[in-house]
Protein backbone atom coordinates (compact mmCIF):
# COMPACT_ATOMS: atom_id res chain seq x y z
CA UNK A 1 0.00 0.00 0.00
CA UNK A 2 1.26 3.46 -0.89
CA UNK A 3 2.04 5.83 1.98
CA UNK A 4 2.05 9.62 2.07
CA UNK A 5 4.28 10.88 4.89
CA UNK A 6 3.55 14.18 6.61
CA UNK A 7 5.71 16.04 9.10
CA UNK A 8 4.94 15.45 12.80
CA UNK A 9 3.21 18.30 14.63
CA UNK A 10 6.37 19.47 16.39
CA UNK A 11 8.18 19.74 13.05
CA UNK A 12 5.60 21.94 11.31
CA UNK A 13 7.33 25.12 10.16
CA UNK A 14 5.53 28.41 9.72
CA UNK A 15 7.51 29.48 6.65
CA UNK A 16 6.60 26.23 4.82
CA UNK A 17 2.91 26.63 5.66
CA UNK A 18 2.85 30.26 4.53
CA UNK A 19 4.68 29.34 1.32
CA UNK A 20 2.14 26.59 0.60
CA UNK A 21 -0.73 29.02 1.15
CA UNK A 22 0.85 31.75 -1.01
CA UNK A 23 -0.37 30.10 -4.22
CA UNK A 24 -4.00 30.91 -5.19
CA UNK A 25 -4.73 27.33 -6.28
CA UNK A 26 -3.41 25.81 -3.06
CA UNK A 27 -5.25 28.40 -1.01
CA UNK A 28 -8.47 27.48 -2.85
CA UNK A 29 -7.78 23.79 -2.18
CA UNK A 30 -7.29 24.41 1.56
CA UNK A 31 -10.41 26.60 1.68
CA UNK A 32 -12.41 23.84 -0.01
CA UNK A 33 -11.06 21.19 2.39
CA UNK A 34 -11.88 23.43 5.34
CA UNK A 35 -15.52 23.64 4.33
CA UNK A 36 -15.94 20.13 2.90
CA UNK A 37 -13.75 17.94 5.07
CA UNK A 38 -12.08 14.99 3.38
CA UNK A 39 -12.19 14.89 -0.42
CA UNK A 40 -10.86 12.49 -3.02
CA UNK A 41 -8.34 13.96 -5.43
CA UNK A 42 -10.95 13.73 -8.21
CA UNK A 43 -13.40 15.82 -6.19
CA UNK A 44 -10.98 18.64 -5.52
CA UNK A 45 -11.84 21.88 -7.31
CA UNK A 46 -14.39 20.01 -9.46
CA UNK A 47 -12.14 19.57 -12.49
CA UNK A 48 -11.04 23.23 -12.63
CA UNK A 49 -7.35 22.25 -12.51
CA UNK A 50 -5.55 19.51 -14.49
CA UNK A 51 -4.90 16.31 -12.53
CA UNK A 52 -1.12 16.64 -12.81
CA UNK A 53 -1.29 20.17 -11.41
CA UNK A 54 -3.49 19.00 -8.53
CA UNK A 55 -0.99 16.27 -7.77
CA UNK A 56 1.84 18.81 -7.59
CA UNK A 57 -0.15 21.15 -5.33
CA UNK A 58 -1.26 18.27 -3.09
CA UNK A 59 2.37 17.26 -2.63
CA UNK A 60 3.34 20.78 -1.54
CA UNK A 61 0.37 20.98 0.86
CA UNK A 62 1.17 17.55 2.33
CA UNK A 63 4.91 18.21 2.70
CA UNK A 64 4.23 21.54 4.41
CA UNK A 65 2.02 19.73 6.92
CA UNK A 66 -1.26 21.38 5.94
CA UNK A 67 -2.89 18.21 4.64
CA UNK A 68 -2.81 14.46 5.07
CA UNK A 69 -3.41 11.91 2.32
CA UNK A 70 -5.10 8.56 2.86
CA UNK A 71 -5.14 5.87 0.15
CA UNK A 72 -8.24 3.71 -0.15
CA UNK A 73 -8.30 1.25 -3.02
CA UNK A 74 -7.54 3.16 -6.20
CA UNK A 75 -8.46 6.52 -4.68
CA UNK A 76 -6.57 8.95 -2.51
CA UNK A 77 -8.40 11.09 0.05
CA UNK A 78 -7.07 14.43 1.23
CA UNK A 79 -7.92 16.09 4.55
CA UNK A 80 -6.84 19.25 6.29
CA UNK A 81 -4.77 18.71 9.45
CA UNK A 82 -6.79 21.29 11.37
CA UNK A 83 -6.24 19.85 14.86
CA UNK A 84 -2.48 19.48 14.34
CA UNK A 85 -2.18 23.01 12.93
CA UNK A 86 -4.24 24.41 15.81
CA UNK A 87 -1.96 22.68 18.32
CA UNK A 88 1.23 23.99 16.69
CA UNK A 89 0.03 27.47 15.61
CA UNK A 90 -3.17 28.34 17.54
CA UNK A 91 -5.60 30.41 15.47
CA UNK A 92 -3.37 30.63 12.38
CA UNK A 93 -5.46 28.62 9.93
CA UNK A 94 -8.76 30.07 11.16
CA UNK A 95 -7.37 33.62 10.84
CA UNK A 96 -5.93 33.09 7.37
CA UNK A 97 -9.04 31.40 6.00
CA UNK A 98 -11.34 34.06 7.47
CA UNK A 99 -9.69 36.59 5.14
CA UNK A 100 -10.14 34.58 1.94
CA UNK A 101 -12.86 36.26 -0.08
CA UNK A 102 -12.11 35.50 -3.71
CA UNK A 103 -11.48 32.06 -5.12
CA UNK A 104 -9.02 32.60 -7.93
CA UNK A 105 -7.68 29.51 -9.68
CA UNK A 106 -4.64 29.53 -11.92
CA UNK A 107 -3.11 26.32 -13.19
Amino acid sequence: MRTYPTPPVDELELHRILFALSDPTRLAMVTELSSSGELSVGEQLSGEVPKSTLSHHNKILRESGLTASRPEGTRCYISLREDDLERRFPGLLRTLLSHVTVRHITS
